[in-house]
């Protein structure tokens, strides 16, 4: 009886050992693949398009605006980011980011990408110059929030 007990608990601390060691290497591969990219090349990333929005009024007259979508952006501060904003609607939209030395166009069919690094909290406005007013068929402004 006592030999039985002892090759019950035997093969009991074997399996226990395996199953132990199982989930040992699954998770140290997973913690080594995330873990292995340095903060360095860490990268958050955001996709943007150009938009347009048509209507008409009562007396058929036929109106637009222009924006980008989404309209307001969350990014970490101290984080690189890359911006892609395609554009969608309309021929180009040339654009400052207020608040930088960030300018640009984008052009309808191609990809614009930004490689942004804020280290300030702010609010920051995505504006293309083109359609800064209602005037001019906009305002055309997204808005980037740092936190």
């Amino acid at each position: 009886m006592l030999i039985i007990i002892k090759k019950k608990w035997f093969f009991l601390a074997i399996a226990v050992l395996f199953i132990g060691f199982s989930w040992y290497i699954f998770n140290s591969r997973a913690v080594t693949e995330a873990g292995s990219q340095s903060v360095e090349e860490k990268e958050f990333e955001i996709h943007m398009v150009t938009s347009e929005i048509k209507s008409k009024t009562e007396d058929g007259k036929e109106i637009e605006s222009y924006r980008w979508d989404p309209g307001t952006i969350y990014i970490p501060k101290d984080e690189k980011v890359k911006l892609t904003i395609y554009g969608v609607n309309g021929k180009e939209h040339p654009f400052i980011i207020e608040g930088t030395d960030v300018k640009g166009t984008v052009k309808k069919g191609e990809e614009t990408i930004l490689n942004l690094h804020f280290t300030e909290k702010g609010v920051y406005r995505l504006i293309c110059t083109a359609h800064s007013h209602i005037d001019q068929n906009g305002p055309m402004i997204a808005y980037i929030i740092v936190d």
